[in-house]
């Protein structure tokens, strides 16, 4: 008898202890996702100062800052209190100023060769928090040399399945000389 009630009390404190872990465990991060989003571009890297700079980052449709796909190192590691005019737009959005090292490792890298390049997005924000259903937006910027800069801007759905994004390309400053280093952008939603 007293084996039956020493089971019976293993048995409830062992399903007790699995309802709490869980608990424990927040319902957006449970069930593994598929990613978001793509976004594949061209980057030929050019010669001389002031240039090859560019990051990739998300918005909401309301323009809320999301999450940084990848930024430079360069940049993000100070470059960008030395000179300005580098990927002025995603200094601004990301709040780069208030992040710690760590975070900036975590999306920054070399600036690297020629190639084509591709980031995928898991569809979370920058504390890791599944985003949504809903509309976004994915911006690649590009500092070509100095003030000259060219922003890509591709809107998309996520909840939707997979479909290509539109985008724009804005060039601002006076020059056409490095407008060929970042080309080629694509963009789709993944689910």
């Amino acid at each position: 008898m007293k084996q039956i009630i020493f089971l019976l009390f293993l048995l409830a404190f062992s399903l007790s202890f699995a309802a709490a872990q869980t608990e424990l465990i927040p319902a957006q991060t449970a069930l593994p996702q598929a990613p978001a989003a793509e976004v594949s571009f061209n980057f030929t890297r050019q010669g001389g100062p002031a240039s090859n700079q560019f990051a990739v980052w998300v918005e909401d449709a309301a323009g809320q800052y999301i999450k940084t796909l990848y930024a430079t190192r360069w940049t993000a590691v100070g470059g960008w209190q030395r000179r300005p005019t580098s990927i002025p737009v995603w200094v601004s959005r990301s709040n780069l100023g208030e992040k710690t090292s760590g975070q900036l490792d975590a999306v920054s890298g070399a600036t690297g060769q020629t190639g084509r390049r591709t980031f995928t997005w898991n569809g979370t924000d920058s504390g890791g928090s599944l985003v949504p259903p809903g509309n976004y937006v994915i911006y690649v910027e590009g500092t070509l040399r100095w003030e000259n800069q060219v922003m890509f801007r591709s809107t998309f759905t996520v909840g939707q399945g997979a479909a290509p994004a539109h985008t724009s390309v804005t060039f601002s400053g006076g020059s056409t000389a490095e407008r060929g280093m970042l080309t080629g952008v694509t963009v789709r939603a993944l689910r």
